[in-house]
């Protein structure tokens, strides 16, 4: 368990964690192995890369002026939370979107990047946006994404069926399991860009704000990082990473 956590149950800082974090030398950011550019480990070279990993390194350098003082650590939307609660990592930076009900499980930074639900289809697919999501349809998702929840409020009558991660629900769609894969419009342009035989289609249908997760209650870390992400942003270095990345369909 790291040392680095966050606050204790009457609101005051329990640990400073950005002290704790330069004290044991490295950074350790929870990010995805699954998520084509943004996070990926790619099986041959055993590198991950993307643009949520690039944010990380961005934090390390701010921290202690060398990006390599950082440690990944791989998460999902369903182990995510618990692994920063656990003291596991210090930092979620893994395409996880800003709810209510996740705020009140840990703190969010400001948004660092805007995405949108999509849905991603075999290119000569009759599904063209949600409204063609009906009763029969089967929808592929993962599990403890919004996504889930999303897909059924706007398409109740549709089957949704939930995969542990990205990889094995593009898979699925790939095995023919369903007919249209769903989750923000920026894992989906990953997927796209994996195999050219699958496209998004239809406009997003939900704002999906990411953010930056750390320990509930852990204010003063927060607004360091907050204040990492405007420097970020202001210098210009945020807007090369987002292009070295994303490319809008």
């Amino acid at each position: 368990m790291l040392s680095a956590c966050g606050s204790d149950k009457t609101g005051g800082e329990s640990k400073d964690t950005l002290s704790a974090i330069k004290k044991r030398g490295k950074l350790v950011v929870g990010v995805k192995y699954d998520t084509n550019l943004f996070g990926y480990k790619d099986p041959s070279s055993g590198k991950v890369e993307g643009f949520d990993i690039d944010i990380a390194k961005a934090l390390a350098k701010k921290i202690f002026g060398d990006e390599k003082k950082l440690e990944l650590k791989e998460v999902t939307s369903k182990t995510r939370v618990q692994m920063l609660k656990n003291g596991d990592i210090d930092a979620i930076i893994a395409t996880m979107t800003i709810t209510e009900d996740r705020k009140k499980e840990v703190n969010f930074s400001d948004v660092y990047f805007k995405a949108g639900q999509s849905l991603l289809v075999k290119k000569g697919s009759k599904i063209q946006g949600i409204d063609d999501v009906k009763k029969g349809t089967k929808v592929l998702a993962v599990k403890g994404s919004t996504s889930v929840q999303n897909i059924k409020d706007k398409s109740p009558d549709a089957q949704v069926l939930e995969f542990e991660n990205y990889a094995e629900a593009f898979t699925a769609l790939k095995a023919g399991k369903g007919d249209a894969l769903t989750t923000d419009n920026s894992i989906l342009y990953g997927m796209a860009d994996q195999d050219s035989n699958y496209q998004l289609v239809g406009q997003p249908f939900t704002d999906e704000p990411y953010g930056i997760a750390l320990n509930k209650g852990d204010d003063k870390f927060t607004k360091y990082v907050n204040k990492f992400l405007k420097e970020l942003k202001d210098s210009g270095e945020y807007d090369k990473i987002k292009s070295r990345w994303i490319k809008e369909q």
